[in-house]
């Protein structure tokens, strides 16, 4: 029985000079897949006006999407926070610069018919089709029918204060909205028809915070499966998170980051005013500083853990899924690992969050990989 890989990593940031560089520990490794999917978090274009209220991601150089194509890459997905940034103009230039450096795109478009349609690759005789959906807003990022924009899940924040205690903190319930919900599903049942394998992006989490899971994110990525997803990649939250397994699918709800690389978040007194106060602010929220020694990855320093995931489907569409562990070292490049001292670190590092996150999935090495296997599954020999 022939098995054909899929790798998955999470956010792709490259808006500094040589974005080849960065690939380099990686390139390899990512050309031996069958396919490799990269999230693409920030428009790539020459526009320069800023179209949303919250802290805008500035430009990425469109060149740089070549960059990712040499490193591997196939598909891009693009739904996310940062897609409407540059407003209409940045979501066009990225996708015509991906397209132009041979990517497929999926996740944004002119309109919210054109975001929704898959990515679709053959590979080994089989048809993969690949869904991006962003699942934090802001609603500006959002395609309608005539505007252009991201492919989103609309998810529902509500506060409960069950305690006497009025200013004090709240318990947090969030759920998607039902018609966004179902139009995902439907999206993803209608690929189905058409491909032996669906592949599922969501951009979605708690920034900075390895181990809670929103109610939303197992409601959303279990919908995608009970839907007809083989695998369902997560992303957004610049950290790892934990892994489960649902249905016998793998559902990694966050992949990190791979190559992040931006001076833009690093709080200099040369950035806007919302950057340096977006900089202040995160301190305060996520009780972390980047480290200044490494000025172009101003993320958790646990961030450095990461991974890129691994999936293998054989001809019946049973998959045997897991990751490669994964180390930004020093020079802010994503170093797939062999196994060894610092893999079985990162290793344990994710486990530990998804212990933590309430999932039961079993980690069990095999070769330089960890498998995941929900509890009561049979580890594959």
């Amino acid at each position: 029985m022939s098995e054909l890989t899929v790798l998955a990593v999470g956010d792709l940031v490259l808006d500094e000079p040589d974005p080849d560089s960065f690939f380099d520990p990686a390139r390899e490794y990512l050309h031996s897949a069958d396919l490799a999917i990269g999230h693409v978090e920030v428009p790539h274009t020459t526009a320069t006006v800023p179209a949303v209220v919250d802290v805008p991601a500035p430009p990425a150089d469109p060149a740089a999407l070549a960059a990712v194509a040499r490193a591997g890459f196939a598909v891009a997905t693009t739904a996310g926070n940062h897609a409407y940034d540059l407003g209409t103009e940045g979501v066009l230039d990225t996708i015509a610069h991906a397209r132009a450096a041979g990517l497929v795109v999926t996740g944004t478009g002119a309109s919210l018919a054109e975001a929704r349609v898959p990515a679709v690759v053959e590979r080994a005789g089989r048809r993969i089709a690949v869904l991006s959906y962003n699942c934090v807003g802001p609603k500006e990022s959002w395609a309608t029918s005539g505007k252009a924009g991201c492919a989103y899940v609309k998810v529902l924040t509500h506060y409960d204060l069950e305690f006497a205690n009025p200013g004090g903190p709240p318990t947090v319930y969030t759920f998607a909205a039902p018609e966004t919900l179902r139009r995902m599903q439907d999206d993803v049942a209608a690929a189905a028809g058409t491909a032996d394998l669906v592949l599922v992006s969501l951009h979605k989490g708690i920034g900075h915070t390895p181990a809670l899971v929103a109610d939303y994110e197992r409601q959303v990525s279990h919908a995608a499966i009970d839907a007809g997803a083989s695998a369902v990649f997560g992303h957004h939250a610049h950290i790892m998170r934990g892994i489960e397994v649902h249905r016998g699918r793998p559902v990694f709800h966050g992949l990190g980051n791979f190559v992040t690389v931006t001076h833009a978040l690093t709080p200099s007194g040369q950035n806007s005013a919302e950057v340096e106060a977006w900089g202040r602010r995160r301190k305060e929220m996520f009780g972390f500083s980047p480290d200044p020694a490494m000025p172009t990855y101003a993320f958790h320093p646990e961030s450095r853990n990461t991974a890129v995931a691994v999936c293998r489907f054989a001809d019946d569409g049973t998959v045997t899924a897991g990751f490669r562990p994964t180390w930004i070292d020093d020079d802010a490049r994503p170093v797939p690992l062999t196994r060894g001292a610092r893999a079985e670190q990162v290793a344990a590092y994710v486990e530990d969050i998804s212990r933590r996150a309430g999932f039961d999935t079993r980690f069990t090495w095999s070769g330089d990989d960890v498998l995941v296997t929900a509890a009561d599954e049979r580890t594959p020999a």
